[in-house]
């Protein structure tokens, strides 16, 4: 996702390291020898699958080079908070990645680039096993299990992470904050004058209304931020192909890391696995069933769950657009999502608020029953 209020054109801020470059890093920064390296998809930072070839065989050999954009790199204390806080988090037994310390000792290194005066931020992180879910239909016992995850992660961060870094966590302009969705007004117009922009200003205005002034009302925790279908990894846990079972083993991308509130984090969550979903409509009520196994939510927060979803795929949808409007070489890969995204968006307002929150509470309930 992109990290700046108003991010600077991506080709100025990406890094652009080569295999061989990015192989010397790991070799002078790290002092490790890269056997094997190849290059992972990111939006705008650089990130690298590398395996390399110890001698003393202990310890994972295989990470991530995360080589952070300029832009992000500015802010070390932020990618510190973020970097702190999975190592909390693997260390409280969630499956997430842990820095591989540099020749002296720390969790990242600033590294000047390829061409002028820029500089990057350098971590080798543990390397996680898994595919996204992205990849597979999610199950309703995944859909619970990321729900039960969510609520764990953000009450684990909010009750027991108090690394100084912490206080760069408050971000108040950060786009991406879900309270921020009245900030979408400046991008709007990238979506020019077709039918779904009458949607998406409607989202706004009830939001406002709605949704912010209730917001002192909720609990506030740190959140991931982030909880989408590609920085949640599955792996399978049953031998027969014809009946797979998959459980989480990774979660990725710190970098969306604010404070904010508990039902921030549900909401998310059940946009992002409605994208993958054949029943769009059937999987918010299994995400919340687990998120409220650990945290059941209150009244004011379950009233502004269907805002707030909505407000998540109005962020992304509108992002997207602008983000289009910036990178036109990007424009294909940011309108997939896109297509699904208005069609659940637009089906969640054909549907309307009381039957789709009637469909999500009625699936929580039937879980409470069971137990």
């Amino acid at each position: 996702t992109m990290s700046g209020t108003d991010r600077q054109p991506q080709a100025l801020t990406k890094p652009a390291l080569g295999e061989r470059e990015a192989t010397e890093l790991v070799d002078r920064v790290f002092g490790l020898k890269v056997s094997w390296i190849r290059p992972l998809p990111s939006y705008d930072d650089q990130n690298f699958h590398v395996r390399v070839s110890s001698d003393s065989g202990e310890g994972a050999d295989e990470y991530v080079l995360k080589v952070t954009n300029s832009e992000d790199s500015r802010e070390p204390e932020l990618i510190e908070a973020q970097t702190q806080a999975m190592m909390f988090l693997s260390a409280e037994g969630f499956p997430s990645a842990t820095p591989y310390l540099t020749k002296d000792g720390s969790i990242m290194s600033l590294e000047s680039g390829d061409a002028g005066n820029k500089r990057y931020m350098v971590r080798l992180l543990t390397y996680l096993p898994g595919m996204p879910v992205a990849r597979v239909a999610p199950s309703a016992p995944v859909l619970y299990e990321i729900g039960k995850l969510a609520a764990s992660l953000d009450r684990a961060l909010a009750e027991k992470f108090h690394h100084p870094s912490v206080k760069s966590l408050h971000r108040g302009q950060f786009i991406w904050n879900l309270a921020n969705v009245p900030l979408l007004d400046r991008y709007i117009y990238a979506l020019g004058q077709n039918e779904y922009r009458g949607v998406v200003e409607q989202v706004i205005e009830q939001f406002k209304g709605k949704v912010i002034p209730k917001l002192s009302s909720f609990r506030a925790c740190i959140n991931h931020g982030d909880l989408n279908d590609h920085n949640i990894l599955v792996a399978s846990t049953s031998s027969s192909p014809e009946n797979p079972q998959y459980r989480v083993s990774g979660i990725l991308d710190f970098s969306d890391m604010s404070y904010g509130y508990y039902v921030f984090e549900v909401a998310i969550a059940i946009m992002y696995m409605m994208i993958e979903s054949p029943d769009p409509l059937g999987v918010g009520g299994h995400v919340l069933a687990g998120f409220e196994s650990i945290l059941p939510l209150t009244e004011e927060e379950r009233g502004a769950l269907f805002l707030l979803v909505s407000g998540r795929f109005s962020q992304s949808l509108v992002i997207a657009a602008h983000t289009a409007l910036l990178y036109p070489e990007n424009k294909e890969y940011l309108m997939i999502t896109a297509k699904t995204g208005w069609k659940h968006l637009m089906t969640m307002f054909e549907v309307g608020q009381d039957a789709v929150e009637k469909t999500w509470f009625e699936t929580a309930r039937a879980y409470t029953n069971r137990c």
